[in-house]
């Protein structure tokens, strides 16, 4: 592949102007939510101000190669119930893409067999847009703490408390939020006694009752989430998170409605935005990945609530923010009971930015734009160094 048409490293003169700061939008990635990732990076790439900025895209493909990619928005799109992928959008299947790791030189190179590697310019910030593990559960902030190069999001401990539903549901009970009834099986208890782990489903079934929701312990997106309804599906549900994750998490049906509220880092402090409300999705059992990002179920923004749970919804998704040590931004998920009582269902971090996600609708609904989303969140990014803080 030449090397004419890449980023060039930015050359400036003291008659120059100072350069714009450079923005990496990493996306792709080896969780099921790669193709989820890539969209949300096209909704990014087209709203970041290139006035600004200076942009280098960066994918992560399905094996975990880091490949520069075309910076055009327009292909990172759904298309006939398809997500997009990393390699179609690469601009070579071999060159690679790598980031330094030494904190004194944030200059990324990128390389290809045979050829000489060729500097790429300094990255100012990386704004992360990965979902799921490898990404954003800690695994990509930590390297960017060893390499001294600041980044949207949450940090290490945050990103994996948030990945990780049973230590976030942990924490949460800690400083006082209510999560509903949950059980784990983690790897061993399943390869080592599934009759016993089995049992442990069915005895937290009668006492909770049915339906339960299997789901992954550590993705999103609502991938790998089967509700049962009786104890003849559960092996199978049980098998099809277990495709997504070895440790698997069993929740209680809670009645009530789901509302959202969007946490976004602002110069003093988190605010939260209007709260949304998922109504129950006519053509699916629940709000899972085809209802959320394949047909588009709308959300209600802002959700029908009184001023006082509107006030206590945006309370305790601060609260949620704060517990889990988080920067940036978060999206928390609540459950209102039939007994009128805010339950935490989860948080993302990394929450969907693609055009129909709720966390970017929250916020136009609260009065910032798109396009002031990212600038805030690339902003707040810049103003934060690495390390311990």
């Amino acid at each position: 592949m030449s090397t004419e048409n890449l980023p060039q490293s930015p050359e400036q003169s003291p008659q120059q102007p100072p350069r714009k700061p450079r923005v990496a939008v990493v996306f792709g990635g080896r969780s099921s939510e790669h193709g989820i990732s890539v969209v949300t990076a096209g909704a990014v790439l087209a709203a970041i101000d290139r006035t600004r900025y200076d942009v280098l895209p960066i994918g992560i493909t399905r094996d975990g190669r880091w490949a520069l990619t075309a910076d055009e928005p327009e292909r990172m799109a759904i298309t006939e119930r398809r997500t997009p992928d990393v390699e179609e959008l690469a601009e070579s299947t071999e060159g690679g893409v790598l980031l330094p790791v030494d904190p004194a030189n944030r200059e990324v190179v990128y390389s290809e067999p045979g050829s000489v590697p060729k500097a790429l310019g300094e990255v100012d910030v990386v704004f992360p847009v990965l979902h799921g593990p490898y990404g954003e559960d800690g695994t990509l902030q930590g390297l960017l703490e060893l390499s001294g190069v600041p980044y949207v999001g949450a940090g290490v401990l945050a990103s994996a408390v948030g990945q990780d539903k049973e230590y976030m549901k942990a924490v949460f009970t800690s400083y006082g939020l209510k999560v509903g009834p949950y059980a784990v099986i983690r790897p061993r208890e399943w390869e080592q006694d599934r009759s016993g782990a089995r049992k442990k489903i069915v005895d937290f079934a009668g006492e909770h009752g049915w339906p339960l929701f299997v789901k992954p312990a550590r993705a999103g997106s609502s991938i790998g989430i089967t509700k049962v309804d009786d104890l003849s599906g559960l092996d199978e549900a049980i098998e099809e998170a277990r495709r997504h994750d070895p440790k698997i998490l069993v929740e209680a049906a809670l009645r009530g409605r789901e509302i959202e509220c969007g946490v976004l880092e602002f110069e003093d402090g988190p605010r939260a935005s209007v709260p949304a409300e998922i109504p129950p999705p006519s053509e699916h059992a629940y709000y899972d990945f085809e209802a959320k990002y394949i047909d588009s179920t709308p959300g209600i923004v802002p959700a029908p609530l009184t001023a006082e749970e509107t006030a206590e919804v945006q309370r305790l998704a601060v609260a949620a923010f704060d517990a889990a040590s988080c920067e940036g931004l978060v999206r928390a998920d609540f459950f209102l009971t039939d007994d009128d009582e805010f339950v935490i269902n989860e948080i993302n971090t990394m929450p969907g930015f693609t055009p129909i996600s709720m966390y970017p609708q929250m916020w136009q609904a609260s009065g910032v734009s798109y396009p002031e989303l990212v600038d805030r969140l690339v902003q707040a990014a810049l103003r934060r160094s690495t390390g311990l803080r």
